[in-house]
């Protein structure tokens, strides 16, 4: 079971009855918007489970956990949007605007052959966030984007890709689609 939660963050009336005092407190110390990101998406995750006494913490890598709880957690954020993935096995998700200048940056994250996978004006977006999310799903630290995260097929039709860490198998399938002026990648 993979569900996705998608918002923009809340108003500081929705969080009041899913944020726990001391979050409010550790989110002080953020920027507006970035705090509110935070609450967000606890207060998501406390909403969908039914339950606001959910407690959170944080592995070794920084990747979220719910305490006591065997569901799985990927969390991302971009200007104006949250999303959350929630599933009983581990997960990963990404999500960006498509008005980032992604094709600057392409030569620091996508090698020559990925380049070459499509010709839509989209795919420096899709797979920014595509190499995102397998990063988080791989559950390791220091990756480079360029050499140690591949994808290896993209099908704009079926939103889907394919991409492997360290040049490793196994494969991971990774799906996408298009929001509001946003990507969003995860894990299937």
């Amino acid at each position: 079971m993979l569900r996705l939660l998608i918002s923009r963050p809340l108003s500081d009336s929705e969080l009041v009855p899913w944020v726990a005092p001391q979050e409010s407190v550790a989110a002080s110390r953020f920027a507006p918007a970035r705090r509110s990101e935070w609450l967000s998406w606890r207060a998501l995750v406390r909403q969908t489970l039914g339950s606001d006494s959910l407690t959170f913490s944080y592995n070794s890598f920084g990747a979220p956990l719910i305490d006591g709880s065997p569901l799985c957690l990927s969390v991302s954020h971009c200007r104006g949007s949250i999303v959350v993935a929630l599933s009983d096995v581990p997960c990963a998700v990404d999500i960006e605007t498509l008005d980032r200048p992604f094709s600057r940056l392409a030569s620091r994250y996508l090698a020559p052959d990925e380049a070459l996978l499509s010709d839509s004006p989209l795919w420096p977006a899709v797979a920014w966030c595509a190499k995102e999310c397998l990063y988080k799903f791989s559950g390791l630290q220091g990756l480079d984007f360029l050499h140690d995260l591949s994808i290896r097929h993209v099908d704009f039709n079926t939103r889907t890709l394919s991409a492997c860490v360290l040049g490793a198998d196994p494969v991971l399938t990774l799906r996408f689609f298009f929001l509001a002026g946003r990507v969003i990648v995860f894990s299937s």
